[in-house]
């Protein structure tokens, strides 16, 4: 029971200070918000993380196994599909989705913010999170090529990488600057989506020759 209830407080206390941090910011944040918002003492966030940058780094790095997790569903709508064209407008979509919610946003917007403070936390998040998912999808792009639905990949990450940013440049920035509530609507997602799709295919397109 002591367990359970340890991990409950454990639980309570990310969920709150995910908040704070995101709300305030590093500097702004304060161990007495996160034990306020989770309802517990101050001297109980201490005893689960030893201090506020340790609780910092617990929440950045915490996020990568959802966010990866999103883009490898996304990435097996590659897997033993024949059509390049609908498979990759569904993967452009699913990423699309993943990299424009508000929460994402925000997460991305504090990292960029702290990357000077913590550069190894911020590097550790892209390695783990962003790179590692393009290295998934990038096997998954190598899978079409084998199959002669894409040209041969040289470098299949940096391919899924060129395929990111054309998914990623114009709404992540919109939002990144304007903030989140200036994400586009589904539609014009969607449409980015797809005509970075074409982009892509003129290049990489096994069809073509």
């Amino acid at each position: 029971m002591e367990i359970g209830r340890t991990a409950r407080k454990r639980r309570a206390i990310l969920r709150a200070a995910t908040e704070v941090f995101l709300q305030n910011g590093y500097l702004g944040a304060s161990m007495d918000q996160v034990a306020a918002r989770a309802a517990v003492s101050k001297q109980t966030v201490y005893k689960q993380f030893e201090d506020k940058e340790r609780l910092f780094a617990e929440i950045i790095l915490g996020t990568n196994d959802q966010l990866v997790g999103g883009f490898v569903q996304a990435a097996d709508q590659l897997d033993g599909a024949t059509d390049a064209r609908q498979a990759l407008r569904e993967v452009a979509r699913g990423f699309i989705e993943i990299l424009t919610q508000p929460d994402v946003i925000r997460l991305r917007r504090l990292v960029m913010a702290e990357a000077d403070r913590f550069p190894d936390l911020s590097g550790a998040w892209f390695e783990r999170g962003f790179h590692r998912s393009l290295v998934v999808l990038g096997e998954a792009m190598q899978g079409l090529a084998d199959r002669g639905v894409l040209r041969d990949l040289p470098d299949p990450t940096l391919a899924a990488y060129q395929f990111a940013g054309l998914i990623m440049y114009k709404p992540m920035n919109q939002v990144m600057f304007a903030g989140t509530l200036a994400k586009p609507p589904v539609d014009e997602l969607e449409r980015i989506a797809d005509e970075a799709v074409k982009v892509f295919l003129a290049a990489y397109d096994g069809d073509h020759t």
